[in-house]
């Protein structure tokens, strides 16, 4: 590992803090924002992310202004994409920013942290050359330990250059009550009431090879509603999402399904969060709103893949800022939360499916009673009589 640097950040008044990734990659960055607000109290801080994902950071306390970089331009004719990604840059240039921290890793938050014409430019070393050179548009690189959780990874950048020493790793989004209360007017509507128990279940991803089996998630959903429970199913607005949880929907089986509401593509991601919150547990797989839930401090089961449960499982807040998933894989818990996974040497594969199908055999493997069994022990540690 890289030794701490410590520099001198006097005179930092202006931060840019970058991130253009996806929702749950977002939000895992909320624990920065905190930390640079207990070290630089007095500076402004701004946030640049992805379209889309604004809603993950709208409200921080800790943020002055989220900046949207518009994701669409990328899709434009070159000259109009020239022209739009010219502007966002001006805009950026014109902020004075001090300091640029870039959390993204790609080519365009290094383009954008140097445009900024911030003095300090802080950025994770990938050890990889780039083709152009583009670590040469950082001032100052750190190697961080790519076996810890994300969440930790972002801190641990800070922690390289003196920043901070020591920090909480909270992950926070904040809730309006208006969509609190929104939601719960929704939700009586549809025949669930406050003292209600339900599973906030959210089946599917953007990345259909963390998925499970739809015939295993539709016996695991008519497994809860036979248990008495009501459940919430909710799916992102893309097309193929909605498509593939009615799949599973029409898969459910048993008597009529009237402690089941369905959301799919109608909730903001804020609601996602409001809906995670008053739920007993969230049951899902690697996915955004499986870390939306974890920051509610909702415990979560779920089901992972390809992806390292040490990196990307969710995070429980009051879990102490240590390595939360220990195993390289297999079923772990941390704190409220379950992760099950394939104990395979293949797992954790980092790919999109096995040998190119876009399907997980690790996921697959996976067995409707394993999994209701431990979402049956998680429930009878929140809801009063439930377990088998």
């Amino acid at each position: 590992m890289t030794a701490v640097v410590n520099m001198d950040f006097n005179g930092i008044k202006n931060i840019l803090v970058i991130k253009l990734r996806h929702i749950g990659d977002v939000l895992l960055t909320s624990p920065v924002y905190k930390a640079l607000r207990v070290a630089f109290p007095d500076a402004g801080i701004s946030a640049l992310v992805n379209s889309g994902s604004e809603e993950t950071l709208a409200g921080n306390p800790n943020i002055d202004e989220v900046m949207v970089f518009n994701r669409k331009v990328k899709d434009l004719p070159v000259f109009k994409k020239y022209m739009g990604e010219l502007k966002n840059l001006k805009d950026i240039r014109s902020r004075g920013f001090d300091m640029a921290i870039d959390l993204t890793g790609g080519d365009r938050g290094a383009i954008i942290s140097y445009i900024s014409g911030a003095r300090v430019r802080l950025a994770k070393d990938s050890g990889k050359a780039s083709r152009w050179g583009k670590n040469y548009l950082y001032t100052n690189l750190a190697v961080l330990d790519g076996t810890t959780h994300v969440a930790m990874q972002n801190l641990e950048l800070l922690q390289r250059f003196s920043i901070i020493r020591q920090a909480g790793c909270a992950i926070e989004m904040h809730i309006p009550d208006e969509v609190t209360d929104s939601v719960k007017r929704l939700l009586r509507g549809r025949g669930i009431m406050e003292t209600d128990a339900y599973v906030h279940v959210h089946p599917t991803s953007r990345w259909f090879f963390k998925c499970w089996q739809d015939e295993y998630m539709a016996e695991a959903i008519g497994w809860l509603l036979r248990q008495g429970l009501k459940v919430v199913l909710t799916a992102a607005p893309d097309k193929k999402e909605i498509l593939k949880a009615k799949e599973i929907l029409s898969l459910v089986k048993g008597n009529g399904k009237d402690g089941l509401v369905t959301l799919m593509g109608e909730t903001s991601i804020k609601a996602l969060g409001a809906i995670s919150k008053e739920a007993a547990m969230f049951f899902g797989v690697d996915s955004a709103p499986m870390h939306i839930a974890a920051a509610m401090d909702t415990p979560v089961v779920a089901l992972f893949g390809p992806s390292g449960a040490f990196n990307w499982g969710p995070w429980d807040n009051e879990q102490t800022i240590t390595q939360p998933y220990a195993q390289r894989n297999g079923v772990q818990i941390s704190g409220r939360h379950t992760v099950i996974q394939r104990a395979w040497d293949c797992v954790p594969c980092g790919h999109d499916g096995c040998n190119g199908t876009k399907k997980s055999e690790c996921l697959n493997d996976i067995s409707v009673k394993e999994v209701v069994d431990v979402i049956d022990k998680r429930l009878s540690d929140v809801v009063p009589g439930q377990g088998l």
